[in-house]
This record gives C-alpha cells, structure tokens and sequence, in this order.
C-alpha cells in the first residue's frame, strides 16, 4: 500500500520583521568588534522577509511593541499569542489548501508545532473550527524542531497505509518570532535571525496523485545533543543554534554508509529532486558542497528561506510545496535537521 502527498496549501501572516530584528541586533552589538561580522553574516544570510503574526504595521523593537527594552515579555504572554494566532495561521493554511483539494471526508488530522502550548491543543482547536467530527482521530507533534514536518508525514503515511480508506490532513504551523530573545551574543542573535513564523496544510491519501511518499529514515548524529536545542525560559524558548551545525552535518554526509541510507542507493546526483530543509545558507551549502550536486538542486529550499526565513516545521512543507508545483520528480529526496542533532526525511516520487 502506497501513500500519496496530493497537495500543500501555505500561508505566512502579514508583518515582515526581517529589518526590524536585524536593526534591534545591530543596536545590541553598537560599538563592540562583533558588529561587523554580524553585518557581514547578515548580508550573506540569503534571507530577505521574515514574517511575523506581530502585530501589522508595528516595529515589534519599538517603545510600544512586544519588545520593547524595559518590558520584556514572559512565556505566559507569548503563549497567549501563540494560542490566539497559531489556530488563525493553520486554518489560512488550510484554506489555501482546500482550493486546491477537496476536504470533504477527513478521517485523521496530524498537527506538528513546536514553538508553543496550549490545551486544549492546536489540533482540536483547529478540528472544532473545521466542523471535523468527533470521531476524528488526530495527532498532536510538538518540540521536535525543524524536522516535526517529516514526523508528520511519516505518520500520515504509517496512517494510510494500515487504513487505505484514510484520507489525513496534515498541518505544521510555527510562530518563531514569539521567542526573540533578551541577549548580546553574536551566536545567538545569528541564529535568531533566521527565524520567521509560517503554516503549511497537506492531504495524503491512497489515491494515486501528487508525490508518492517512499521509505522514510532517520538518525541522530553522535555526541551533538548541545548542537541544536530550545530551552524553555521565563522569557519564552531560547533557541541554541551552534556554529558548528554546517560543519558536522557536511561530516555526516561524507559517510557513504549515511548518503545511501538518505537516498536508497541512488546516488546523489541522480536525485532529480531535492526538498532539504532550509535552516540557513551555511546548512545548504554544506548539504549541496557535500552531495556534490548543483546549485540549482535546492533551488527550492533557497527559494523558500529567500522568501521566508526558516519557520522550523513548516519550513520543508514550503520546500515541498514548490516541487509539487514544478516539473516531475522520478527520485526525491526530502531531508531535514533538528535538535539532537537529528536527520530525518523520506523518498518521494511524482506520479506519472
């Protein structure tokens, strides 16, 4: 039994905050020797919007914004936002994906979000503002990071393939811009550049069209548990994204044994299509220089962080979406990384 990926709606909310959180950094850094090189890294980041459920038309770093120096936000009033606007972007996801694939029968709803909390959870809420029944089955995935859209999919996927009548709405919606944080260091504030807020909604089922979704994989890279990791503070969840992340995930990808795990024993230049998970250009590189593929392999995933930044879940959905819209794939890849340091993705091929 086969399970099919038919189609991604998407949707971002309205404020981008790209230039005001690269300016509240700047502000941070005035007059130390880090400024520079945040400067630097901030023009080659490959990222030009990052959009926020902020409140539209409102400098978030001003004196009257979330922000604001001498009134730094707890986790309990993110988290109120985050309960008020993450169920908002999810069902504008949703909505994009209904004119592009009839809803009618949904048995199962899969919800991936890993940048807030809220009970009753995303996915009721998001069921009860659906009309779905109550007899739907739904599944709740959260603080697995960037690579909780792969964990989605895959349960989609286990899903249809033990009920072949099911047909699974799957949804990843991740409000980043909730958790900037109160620091000067220049590590941190490069990893809080990167983030943005975004939904993404998917339908898979057992009828043939779309994206066939293979074999699936998944690994934790050794001794990298402090590489990747969110703490939950009293100011929201601190994203600790080191350095070293490109470095070893280029290591990783020289182990052959790794590489044929990821693509079956395709090799890597005859994957026609590449949905890697868009967590920063320096990840990308290192993906693309290791794999020893073009440029134009992860057009998609630069595409996507070009216009959106990294929105964690949601991030590869974007990725994916683009290929759904784009030329037949024969071999695919999706691959994406997460706090562990972990890899996971699966194999996907278009329907002909």
């Amino acid at each position: 039994m086969t399970a099919y990926l038919h189609a991604i709606g998407t949707a971002v909310p309205p404020l981008d905050v790209h230039e005001f959180f690269i300016a509240w950094a700047r502000r941070r850094l005035a007059g130390t020797r880090e400024a520079a090189l945040f400067d630097r890294m901030a023009k080659r980041a490959g990222i030009t919007h990052r959009w926020s459920v902020l409140p539209e038309g409102l400098d978030p770093t001003a004196a009257t914004g979330l922000y604001e120096a001498d009134r730094w936000p707890g986790t309990a009033t993110r988290m109120a936002i985050y309960a008020q606007a993450a169920p908002v972007l999810a069902l504008r996801a949703i909505d994009d994906l209904a004119t592009k694939q009839s809803l009618d029968g949904v048995t199962h709803l899969v919800v991936a979000s890993c940048t807030g909390f809220v009970a009753p959870g995303i996915d009721q809420i998001v069921a009860a503002k659906l009309g779905l029944p109550p007899s739907t089955e739904r599944t709740l995935i959260g603080f697995m990071g960037c690579y909780a859209a792969v964990a989605a999919l895959r349960t989609a996927r286990h899903i249809v393939r033990s009920e072949p009548s099911a047909k699974v709405l799957v949804v990843t919606v991740e409000l980043s811009t909730l958790h900037l944080q109160a620091t000067s260091d220049l590590e941190a504030l490069l990893a809080m550049l990167q983030f943005g807020d975004g939904a993404a909604a998917a339908l898979v089922t057992g009828d043939q069209s779309g994206f066939a979704l293979g074999s699936t994989f998944a690994t934790t890279l050794p001794d990298s548990a402090e590489l990747i990791r969110w703490d939950v503070t009293d100011h929201g969840f601190a994203m600790h994204l080191s350095g070293e992340v490109p470095g070893r995930i280029a290591a990783a990808l020289a182990d052959r044994d790794f590489v044929r795990a990821i693509t079956g024993g395709t090799p890597p230049a005859d994957i026609d299509g590449w949905a890697v998970h868009a967590g920063g250009r320096s990840i990308l590189d290192a993906v693309e220089r290791s794999l020893d593929v073009p440029e134009q392999a992860l057009a998609a995933s630069r595409e996507t962080l070009w216009e959106n930044g990294n929105m964690s879940s949601s991030t590869l959905m974007f990725v994916l979406a683009r290929l759904l819209d784009g030329l037949p794939i024969r071999q695919g890849v999706a691959l994406a990384f997460g706090p562990g340091l972990a890899a996971e993705g699966f194999r996907f091929a278009s329907v002909t």
